[in-house]
């Protein structure tokens, strides 16, 4: 094969990107500390060389385990056609765990979907979950981990406490079945009952490079209404607007700065997804009807003040709100800075 065809080069790059991620693995990778002039002589812009350092160093948050060493379980997913579902059970397996799927037709086979499995994975809309939950218990073995993955705690992790005697783990992803692993992501874990059984699982998450945050039902609860309730709702509401309005978001994504396109991605790729679920998370709880209720009279106090041109009242609340925020602004400074130009990077390479 040709040294310098594209297959070939394209795996000679594989190798010495396997070796890069080991030697920064390890801590042994000693950056040097100016290569401007060699990636000018190279004719390789900055950009794609620091591309290629911060993904290795993204590599390394998946921990190094065999995927053939892991020991294998037996996970039946309850809703696993679903998105989520899919989704975990294509992460399960790749780890090498043995996964089947269940969805409403196939209760009569519940038996052995559920009494064989050492793990049950509650994968269902939030209204449906406490009843699939009461109807899948009977059939549990006692050692078998009952865990859920819905936006809701405090109700949920009780309800499969009641229902179940064994182990019982809850968790939230926060995030959807677009990403391809954990990466990075975070995975909220309120701990039931029996948390060493759960363990195996919670290290599934972690060795695939996810993040978890432990914390009771109750506190979960309480911050989904900022986390979830009210963002999706005022990416909701702009995104209504928008529509109100017949505003072209394609024209005006001509006209826009990345940044602008980041805020119009976010509101578009609510409106790709799944309507009942985001409506669900709005409806949830008495607490989230309420604080969207009290951002809604926000919006109108601010509108008021703008129609009255009161420059002096507005600025006040920027002043006040810039200091609740606190040093958090310039770490969001920072991040969305690098957020935005790995999007130019991407826009690059798509022209």
């Amino acid at each position: 094969m040709n040294s310098d065809s594209p297959n070939a080069l394209d795996r000679a790059l594989i190798d010495l990107l396997a070796k890069k991620i080991a030697a920064t693995r390890s801590r042994s990778d000693l950056r040097a500390d100016n290569l401007d002039g060699v990636l000018q002589a190279a004719g390789v812009p900055a950009f794609v060389w620091e591309s290629v350092l911060t993904s290795c160093a993204a590599a390394t948050a998946t921990t190094e385990v065999a995927v053939n060493s892991t020991a294998s379980r037996k996970v039946t997913i309850v809703g696993g056609r679903g998105e989520m579902g899919r989704w975990f059970a294509d992460r399960l397996r790749y780890w090498g765990h043995g996964v089947q799927l269940m969805g409403r037709k196939d209760w009569d086979r519940a038996e052995t979907l559920l009494g064989e499995a050492d793990l049950v994975l509650i994968s269902v809309p939030i209204d449906r979950t406490v009843e699939i939950i009461r109807e899948a218990a009977p059939y549990l073995k006692p050692d078998t981990v009952l865990a859920d993955i819905t936006s809701i705690k405090g109700p949920i992790v009780a309800a499969m406490l009641e229902a179940h005697p064994g182990p019982v783990l809850g968790l939230h992803p926060m995030f959807g079945p677009g990403v391809t692993s954990f990466l990075s992501q975070k995975v909220v874990v309120c701990p039931g009952r029996e948390m060493p059984e759960c363990q195996w699982f919670i290290d599934f998450i972690a060795n695939d490079g996810g993040e978890t945050i432990e914390c009771p039902p109750e506190e979960h609860d309480r911050m989904m209404v900022a986390v979830q309730a009210l963002r999706h709702f005022a990416t909701f509401g702009l995104g209504v607007f928008l529509g109100l309005e017949n505003v072209d978001i394609g024209r005006s994504l001509d006209f826009a700065s990345p940044i602008y396109r980041v805020a119009i991605d976010m509101v578009s790729r609510l409106f790709a997804q799944d309507g009942a679920l985001y409506v669900e998370i709005m409806l949830a709880t008495p607490e989230r009807r309420a604080a969207i209720a009290r951002l809604a009279e926000t919006f109108v106090s601010l509108s008021e003040l703008v129609q009255q041109e009161n420059k002096a009242e507005l600025m006040a609340q920027f002043d006040r709100t810039r200091a609740t925020f606190g040093n958090e602004t310039d770490r969001a400074l920072e991040e969305s800075d690098r957020l935005i130009n790995a999007l130019s990077i991407i826009l690059a390479a798509q022209t």
